[in-house]
């Protein structure tokens, strides 16, 4: 199982946006790092950094980058019950003629809410403008709660509060 997560899962879900790299999640139990290496390999993709497979064992992030295009991969190996529930969520979407299964919008507000960049902030808030119908706020808020105690952050909590609050007041809500 994988997904996609990143900037092309927002785009995938309607939100207008650029993107760089390709972000992505695979089922992290039972692999095998280095025979996923190889296949990504043949597929012309190439690591990003020295020692590729010690990094991913460490960080649970594969760094790769599509040699023919230059398009940087962030693999990241799925462990959690959340990304595991999320891959079997996922939806397939076809992009430009490729069918790819796509994060949910709203655990994509999970994935970006656990960053917390900037650009997460912006994607989060339009896709609880375009989706946020749709959404189970008490299931995000809970997930992020067990998340953000685990970061030793629960004031982040509140934060995404508030920043829900606009988007859904932005919605006319």
């Amino acid at each position: 199982p994988a997904m996609l997560i990143g900037g092309l899962a927002v785009i995938a879900r309607g939100i207008p946006r650029q993107t760089i790299d390709i972000d992505a999640v695979v089922q992290g139990e039972g692999l095998d790092v280095e025979t996923l290496l190889q296949v990504l390999e043949k597929s012309g993709f190439a690591p990003r950094i020295p020692d590729a497979v010690a990094f991913a064992h460490q960080r649970q992030v594969l760094l790769m980058r599509h040699v023919p295009s230059g398009v940087p991969l962030d693999l990241s190996l799925g462990w959690l019950p959340f990304e595991r529930d999320a891959m079997s969520r996922a939806t397939l979407i076809d992009l430009a003629g490729v069918t790819l299964p796509v994060a949910t919008a709203e655990d994509l507000v999970v994935f970006k809410a656990v960053a917390w960049r900037d650009r997460d902030k912006g994607d989060i808030e339009r896709l609880v403008v375009r989706h946020g119908d749709t959404f189970d706020f008490a299931r995000i808020r809970e997930t992020l709660a067990a998340f953000y105690d685990a970061l030793d952050e629960p004031e982040r909590l509140q934060e995404f509060d508030a920043l829900v609050k606009r988007a859904l007041a932005a919605r006319g809500e």
